[in-house]
């Protein structure tokens, strides 16, 4: 070959280098989620570009160091993660510089390089702010010179391993930000919708309130007059079939005014008339009476008071008729001498839990969700409204209703209610 080709061919080898680096530069082709492939592709560039044996791209914090991609396949069982301390990748991330050693078994200055090989080429990755969290590392077997132009095209791709890196964490962290965005969004969407339902149920509730004191007025006034009318024939002499279908009409007439009464008072918004109870002191003034009631007179209800002082806000007579609707079902549910339990708990963080327990026959679980549902009744006389009308004033306190009832524990009304704290002044507004 002639002295001119060569002096050509010499002519045409940096353009066939720039050749390559396009080429390579251009097939890179990085896309979310795809990291350790883009990362792979620019240490096997690196390795073909400048010749060297192996090629890494890492990840170093808090003294150690991740290989996110390398150019050699490297063994299932092989480490990846390796301390900085004393080695080369640590004077790179320490001085944030492009660091060439040609040979740095003989010169050990700047740390040990990877076992068997000698060359190293170590360019820093850092973020637009300047911040070094990473590098591009290249080792070769043999020591050898590393060229101006070599560093250069490694710190090319550097640059592209680092703003791969570095949007990849940032949609990391998007994507992070997104699941906490759903998650709020969820839970501020249940938030509206129970606001929602809640504003649905008081108008509902206002509408059929107004509707029930209309009826209620215009079915009361004439069956004050017939149950005064039947009264009045009580006085007369009639003969015994008359007076049991005369005495009949009148307990069914007192059961309609009951049920009218009642209706009234489940229609009726709860306004409470707030006061901090002691739950301990209003049980024990509460027994009193209700042991005097015609269903509990043969029963035995223990009281078993909360170990400390347990205080509530709560309407005094509203909660009287809870506990006497609840107590007066527990002592029709059990037999003459049996134990009603009467129980105050306050493990519950935030909460008291009132329990009342009877040992009577199970409540079928059919039955059991239906209990609170309005003018739902297992008695054959009652008017399906007690405890719906029990639920509704327990609600209205912030409180939760639960009815247990099973052949181990038997059956069990808990009462949840609020302690007294900060903010229950806001149940005035129920």
């Amino acid at each position: 070959m002639s002295k001119a080709n060569d002096e050509d061919m010499l002519l045409q080898q940096p353009w066939q280098r720039e050749r390559q680096i396009i080429a390579r530069l251009s097939s890179l082709n990085y896309r979310t989620g795809e990291l350790g492939s883009y990362l792979h592709n620019i240490a096997c560039g690196v390795s073909e570009l400048i010749g060297v044996d192996w090629t890494v791209v890492t990840f170093c914090q808090e003294g150690f160091e991740t290989i996110l991609a390398s150019s050699l396949e490297m063994a299932e069982d092989a480490p990846r993660i390796y301390a900085l301390h004393g080695r080369l990748i640590a004077t790179v991330i320490q001085n944030g510089r492009s660091l060439a050693v040609k040979d740095a078994v003989a010169n050990p200055e700047y740390g040990k390089p990877a076992p068997g090989y000698r060359a190293y080429l170590g360019i820093p990755l850092q973020t637009p702010e300047g911040q070094i969290f990473g590098t591009v590392c290249s080792f070769h077997r043999q020591p050898r010179e590393f060229t101006q132009e070599e560093i250069q095209i490694v710190e090319l791709f550097a640059e592209r391993a680092a703003t791969a890196i570095d949007h990849y964490h940032l949609y990391q962290k998007q994507c992070q930000f997104n699941q906490l965005l759903e998650v709020e969004v969820e839970k501020r969407t249940a938030q509206l919708q129970a606001a929602q339902a809640k504003l649905v149920e008081q108008e509902r509730l206002v509408a059929i309130g107004e509707f029930a004191a209309t009826i209620v007025h215009e079915i009361r006034n004439p069956l004050t007059t017939t149950i005064m009318g039947l009264k009045y024939f009580k006085k007369t002499i009639l003969t015994e079939p008359a007076q049991e279908r005369l005495s009949l009409a009148l307990s069914e007439a007192n059961r309609l005014e009951k049920l009218l009464s009642e209706i009234l008072l489940y229609a009726k918004p709860q306004v409470l008339q707030l006061n901090e109870l002691d739950v301990n002191e209003f049980i024990r003034e509460l027994l009193v009476s209700i042991r005097e009631m015609p269903e509990a007179l043969s029963r035995q209800i223990e009281f078993i008071p909360a170990s400390s002082r347990v205080q509530i806000f709560g309407d005094r007579d509203k909660l009287k008729q809870v506990f006497i609707n609840i107590i007066r079902n527990a002592c029709e549910a059990v037999s003459a001498g049996d134990v009603i339990q009467w129980q105050v708990e306050s493990s519950s963080p935030g909460n008291v839990c009132i329990n009342v327990c009877n040992d009577g026959e199970p409540i079928p679980p059919e039955v059991l969700s239906k209990l609170t549902q309005l003018f739902f009744s297992t008695k054959p006389n009652g008017t399906g409204l007690g405890l719906a009308i029990v639920k509704r004033i327990v609600n209205a306190h912030g409180g939760e209703l639960f009815i247990q009832s099973n052949p181990v524990i038997g059956t069990k009304v808990s009462v949840q209610l609020p302690l007294v704290t900060k903010g229950c002044e806001k149940l005035n507004e129920r």
